[in-house]
C-alpha cells in the first residue's frame, strides 16, 4: 500500500470517529469505525470528469442520502474561535469581513500542525489551486477577451488588498513567517472560495471534511425559447398591458421547466439531524460518480471561485457588444442580453434586437408579439440575423488567435506539466469563448438560409 493511500484511509478513519458516514441507517452510532465510506459512497478517480471525486459503491436513487457530516466535524469560525487566544484577538478586527475572518482561522489551524482536531483533514487539502486571482500575468493575456482579463486583474487585487487588512490581525496571533506571506493567504483564500459549503449562520460557509469531495455537477439546461420567462419580466419595466398580452402557453412553459421552482436535492445543514446532509440528485448505477452542485455558474466563474471549467457548460453564456440603442430600446437588464452557450441568442437579446430593428414609432404597437416570442416579419428576422452574425464575426476578428490556432494548440496540450496547467485553462476557456460565437454564426446562417427556401 503507498503512502497516499494509507494516508487517505487514515483520513477515513479519524472521519469515521467523528460520526462522518454515508451509511443509510438514521442511527449514526452503528456505522463503521474503521471507514466512513463504504456503504453507499467510495473514493475513486474519474480522469476525465474532475479528478478524485466520490463514485456509488450500489445503486442510488435520486433523492436518496448519501453522506452525513456532524455539526462538530464542520469547520467553522465558530469551531475554530473556540481556541481562547483565537476568538480574542479577531474580535479586535471586527472590521474584518466573515471570510476573512475564516481564512485567517485556516490559517491558524495550519499552523498548529498535528495539534489541530482537524489535522487529518487539512492534509488532504490541495496544496495548489487553480482559482484565477492565482493567474500570473502570461495566464492572464492568454484569456485574450478583456472582460476575462479584467475579472482575473479584479480578483487578484481584491486577495491582495483582504490579505493587507488581515496582516495586523495575522501578527497578533503571531503567525509563523510562512503563514504571513501572500502566498500562504491565497491559497487559504482559495480553499474557502472554492471548498465552503453553505451554512445558515455564518456567511462565510463552513470547511466538509469528506463533504468537499464531491466533483461539481452544472444545474440542468434552461431550454433558450422560454428561459426563466416569467422572472425576466417581473424583473423588467415593461408595461403591465404588454406583459398581460404574453403568450399564456409559453408562460406555463416557462414556469414548468424552471429549475429554480424545484428544491435542489443536493443538500444542506439540517438542525434535525445536527449535521449536513447530502442526497444523490439523480439516479446513480454502481460505479457512476456521485455529483454536487454548487450553483449556476458560467465557466469564467468556475475559474474565479474554483479553479476549473466544465467541458459542457449548459450555464456558460457569452455577451457581445451592443448598440448603446438596443439597451434604451427594451427594458431588459443587461445581464440578461447574451449569447447561449449553443450559439443561439438569449430570448431577452432576441427581443431587444427585434423592437431595435423597429421604427420608433411602431414598437409600441407590436410590443405584445415581440415580448411573446414572435417574430415581427421577414426583413426584421433577416436584419438582426445579419447584424448578430456580423457582430459575433468581428468580435473574433478582434482576438490575436483564431479557434483553429487554439483547436491545435489544445491538441498538441495533451500531456502538459503541472506548471502550465492555467495556461492550459485560459486556453480551454478563450476556445469555449470563441465557439459560441463560431455557433451563433451557424444558427444565424441556418436562420437566414430558411428565408431563402
Amino acid at each position: 500500500m503507498d503512502e497516499e493511500q494509507q494516508n487517505l484511509e487514515s483520513f477515513l478513519t479519524w472521519a469515521s470517529e467523528l460520526g462522518i458516514s454515508d451509511s443509510t441507517s438514521n442511527n449514526l452510532s452503528q456505522h463503521s469505525l474503521s471507514s466512513c465510506l463504504g456503504s453507499s459512497l467510495s473514493v475513486s478517480h474519474f480522469p476525465h470528469s474532475g479528478g478524485r471525486g466520490l463514485g456509488a459503491v450500489r445503486d442510488l436513487r435520486r433523492g436518496e442520502i448519501v453522506l452525513r457530516v456532524p455539526k462538530y466535524a464542520l469547520m467553522t469560525r465558530e469551531s475554530v474561535m473556540e481556541d481562547k487566544r483565537l476568538s480574542v484577538a479577531v474580535n479586535k478586527h471586527s472590521a474584518l469581513s466573515s471570510a476573512q475572518m475564516l481564512i485567517v482561522c485556516l490559517l491558524y489551524e495550519m499552523g498548529k500542525g498535528k495539534t489541530s482536531r482537524w489535522h487529518p483533514y487539512l492534509m488532504h487539502l490541495p496544496h495548489t489551486y487553480d482559482v484565477l486571482a492565482m493567474f500570473g500575468e502570461f495566464e492572464k493575456r492568454a484569456l485574450q477577451v478583456d472582460e476575462a482579463i479584467w475579472v482575473t486583474e479584479k480578483a487578484t487585487v481584491k486577495a491582495r488588498s483582504e490579505w493587507k487588512e488581515a496582516h495586523a490581525l495575522m501578527e497578533d496571533l503571531m503567525f509563523k513567517p510562512q503563514f504571513l506571506t501572500f502566498k500562504a493567504w491565497i491559497w487559504a483564500a482559495a480553499t474557502i472560495s472554492s471548498r465552503t459549503l453553505h451554512i445558515p449562520w455564518d456567511e462565510a460557509g463552513c470547511l466538509c471534511p469528506v463533504g468537499d469531495l464531491f466533483n461539481y455537477d452544472a444545474p440542468g439546461e434552461e431550454p433558450s425559447d422560454v428561459e426563466d420567462l416569467e422572472h425576466l419580466l417581473s424583473n423588467t419595466s415593461i408595461p403591465d398591458s404588454i406583459k398581460l398580452n404574453v403568450d399564456n402557453d409559453i408562460m406555463a412553459e416557462a414556469e414548468q421547466l424552471d429549475p429554480h421552482s424545484q428544491r435542489l436535492t443536493d443538500g444542506g445543514f439540517e438542525e434535525d439531524m445536527n449535521a449536513y446532509c447530502f442526497y444523490a440528485r439523480a439516479h446513480y448505477k454502481k460505479g457512476d460518480q456521485v455529483l454536487l452542485c454548487y450553483g449556476t455558474y458560467t465557466n469564467l466563474e468556475l475559474l474565479e471561485h474554483y479553479g476549473f471549467l466544465l467541458q459542457e457548460n449548459p450555464n456558460d453564456k457569452v455577451f457581445i457588444p451592443l448598440e448603446p440603442a438596443v439597451y434604451s430600446s427594451t427594458s431588459w437588464s443587461k445581464e440578461s442580453l447574451y449569447i447561449h452557450h449553443n450559439g443561439k441568442p438569449s430570448f431577452a437579446l432576441l427581443t431587444a434586437l427585434r423592437l431595435w430593428a423597429t421604427p420608433q414609432n411602431k414598437r409600441r404597437s407590436v410590443g405584445h408579439l415581440v415580448y411573446s416570442g414572435s417574430q415581427l416579419s421577414e426583413d426584421n428576422e433577416i436584419f438582426i440575423m445579419k447584424w448578430l452574425s456580423k457582430t459575433c464575426d468581428a468580435v473574433l476578428k478582434n482576438l490575436p488567435t483564431s479557434i483553429e490556432e487554439d483547436s491545435l494548440l489544445l491538441n498538441a496540450m495533451n500531456s502538459t506539466r503541472r506548471s502550465m496547467d492555467r495556461w492550459k485553462l485560459a486556453l480551454q476557456w478563450r476556445f469555449k469563448y470563441k465557439k459560441v460565437l463560431v455557433d451563433c454564426i451557424s444558427y444565424c446562417n441556418e436562420i437566414l438560409n430558411s428565408f431563402m427556401k
